[in-house]
């Protein structure tokens, strides 16, 4: 505001560069989870030929919009990997919850019926030797 009053709105508008900023982000991986990791901020360079703003109120607030820009990337890019990270542990929940609730004791029961099946035809087998020991078979 103040440098609006000091200058006008034409000095607001001058002061701002023609370049716009840069913000390039860099992922990573964490749980499996691709997610943002760091952000890289380039600021707005002004050229020779761009005029600088005509009072220093107005040199502040291009400073103090800088930070914030920069603040705003960063928190961006923190809270969409905390969003990815936090369904990702969503999602790992309920599935380990399906593998206690259903796979697991389906597993076991089917487990149980396998090992019982092998138990009944290991005694079959010896039934069948001390069956052909006893007849004289081969």
């Amino acid at each position: 505001m103040r440098g609006v009053l000091l200058g006008g709105e034409r000095a607001l508008a001058e002061a701002a560069p023609a370049e716009r900023a840069r913000v390039d982000v860099e992922w990573g991986a964490l749980m499996g989870v691709r997610h943002p990791a760091a952000v890289s901020w380039t600021g707005p360079v002004r050229s020779p030929w761009e005029q600088t703003p005509s009072n220093t109120a107005l040199v502040h607030a291009e400073t103090a919009y800088r930070a914030a820009a920069r603040a705003a990337a960063e928190l961006a890019a923190h809270q969409a990997a905390a969003e990815l990270l936090a369904a990702e542990a969503v999602r790992t929940r309920q599935r380990v919850r399906a593998l206690r609730r259903h796979w697991i004791p389906r597993l076991q029961d089917e487990l149980a019926v396998a090992e019982l099946a092998l138990e009944e035809a290991e005694h079959e087998e010896a039934v069948r030797r001390r069956w052909a020991a006893g007849h004289g078979g081969p």
